[in-house]
């Protein structure tokens, strides 16, 4: 539907029509261009700033998202298709009047930096919008596209330059839509995690929001920025196999063909790099002199972010099996690491070893974040998401959960019980208030309650910078990097950490030579 105010011009860009949604009354601008499209002489460069359009551009529809292959089968996209021309955001607002001074909430996507899009169902930011929120999520450059680095080039971290330029056409331009630019909340889960916490590293950033929320992961043992030349010899050999003698050779290739030839370099694939520009140096390092951004942090992780299988492969499992996995794997740490994640018993191995996998996967770095930003004297407030998701409706019998929130076909070794927990990812339609955009599960009176409550913390943490609330237990700040965490879940509960043992440990593993 439209609405008078969904038709307005922004200064310096052009006019916009946007979506009106009368029975919530939030206002939607759709597929917005934040930056020149990145093709032609612009692969594989610092991002340039939109230029202005002709006419009333339509913002009713999605722009296309980044470059990518269905490495996560299971994500569902509003966009239209792939398109190396896909740097667009997405606002949903309450009131688009300049005098509204909303607090704004800008979303990062998840993926592993090479999937997602800011058009996922998960990521729609209308029911925060209807608790006054604006809202805000990016597309970013993805994959080879993204993070390539190679000799010829000026470093790289093309995604995450993507991302700043996002934020800075939002201090620009949100004003318009009713947004607060001097209230500015940076969010993400995942890989979008660990890119609110390189924003809190680099330099180009720190000054463009004022207060940060991660979900599972940071770049302090999540998708880390490796040494540049480390990068360059990975860009190199991509040049090879795509056949190229130089970058010039490799910006006349089609996009789809240079996705082809990306694809058996893996995930994350090419990595982000400590390029003297957007890091300036190790980003632990920066969290370790305390020069990061010195914002409130809102952060945490699931309870199940891993299961056994990652690092054990398929059931059944034993005590025998697990300590030798142990000592192939670590070495000399495996004593240490049986000890503060122990298993007596056969029947016991898979919660060890569960525990384990989510902590190497994302638990370390996302703890390692909250404990450096709390010892520079920040305010942290930690979390420990712990609901598992209901049953899966009866339609997707023979199906298993994927990392995005849907499914894919199960194999006779993945017919495995539901998850104890909270499984990755899982936290996002709950945060999001998107339970019903999810058709996979069954969900509860339950479910709704926790994802109300949970709405509540985005809201207040984006409003004031603190997530306490009528409804939650008093939540205390993380102080000197250890202490308490809140349980989100129903009731939620304020607990100290019952394991703080296994950091120490997974720290000598992190930081060998």
């Amino acid at each position: 539907m439209q609405n008078p105010r969904s038709h307005f011009n922004l200064p310096k860009q052009g006019a916009l029509k946007g979506l009106y949604h009368e029975e919530s009354g939030i206002h939607a601008y759709l597929g917005i261009p934040y930056a020149q499209p990145p093709v032609g002489p612009l692969r594989w460069r610092a991002p340039e700033p939109a230029l202005p359009w002709e006419g009333t551009r339509d913002a009713t529809q999605f722009g296309p998202r980044a470059m990518q292959l269905p490495v996560f089968g299971d994500m569902q996209f509003r966009s239209p298709a792939v398109s190396e021309d896909c740097l667009y955001l997405n606002v949903w607002t309450p009131d688009p009047q300049p005098q509204a001074n909303l607090p704004v909430l800008v979303y990062f996507h998840g993926g592993g930096h090479v999937a997602g899009d800011g058009s996922e169902p998960r990521y729609d930011g209308e029911a925060l919008a209807q608790q006054g929120l604006l809202v805000v999520t990016v597309n970013y450059r993805l994959g080879v596209f993204g993070f390539l680095s190679h000799p010829e080039l000026e470093g790289g971290n093309f995604g995450y330059l993507d991302q700043n330029l996002a934020l800075r056409w939002v201090q620009e331009h949100i004003r318009y839509f009713g947004g607060n630019p001097e209230r500015v909340t940076i969010a993400g889960e995942s890989a979008g995690s660990v890119s609110v916490s390189a924003h809190m590293a680099s330099p180009l950033s720190r000054d463009l929001f004022s207060a940060a929320i991660g979900s599972s992961g940071s770049l302090l043992g999540t998708l880390s920025a490796m040494p540049l030349e480390e990068g360059q010899r990975t860009g190199q050999k991509f040049m090879e196999a795509a056949g190229g003698a130089t970058l010039e050779d490799l910006r006349q290739l089609p996009a789809e063909v240079l996705l082809k030839h990306a694809e058996p370099f893996g995930i994350p694939g090419f990595p982000a790099v400590v390029d003297g520009h957007f890091f300036r140096e190790v980003p632990l390092q920066t969290f370790a002199q305390k020069q990061q951004a010195p914002v409130p942090l809102l952060v945490g992780w699931n309870s199940q972010e891993m299961d056994a299988g990652f690092l054990l492969g398929p059931p059944p499992y034993t005590v025998e099996q697990y300590q030798k996995t142990l000592q192939s794997r670590f070495g000399e740490l495996a004593d240490d690491l049986f000890r503060v994640y122990p298993a007596q018993t056969d029947q016991e191995v898979d919660d060890a070893a569960t525990a384990l996998s989510g902590d190497l996967f994302i638990g370390y770095s996302t703890g390692k974040w909250a404990e450096l930003h709390s010892l520079a004297g920040h305010p942290v407030f930690r979390y420990l998401y712990s609901h598992p998701r209901p049953h899966m409706t009866e339609s997707f019998a023979g199906q298993v959960p994927g990392l995005a929130g849907g499914t894919r076909e199960a194999t006779a070794a993945e017919m495995v019980p539901p998850a104890k927990g909270a499984v990755h990812s899982a936290d996002i339609e709950y945060f999001m208030g998107n339970l019903d955009s999810n058709p996979v599960y069954a969900w509860t009176e339950k479910d709704f309650e926790l994802s109300k409550l949970m709405q509540r913390v985005y809201v207040h943490f984006a409003r004031n910078h603190d997530p306490n609330h009528e409804g939650l237990p008093v939540w205390p700040r993380l102080e000197g990097g250890q202490g308490t965490l809140m349980e989100l879940n129903l009731p939620p509960q304020v607990f100290s950490d019952p394991h703080p043992e296994r950091q120490l440990v997974l720290e000598r593993w992190m930081t060998r030579g």
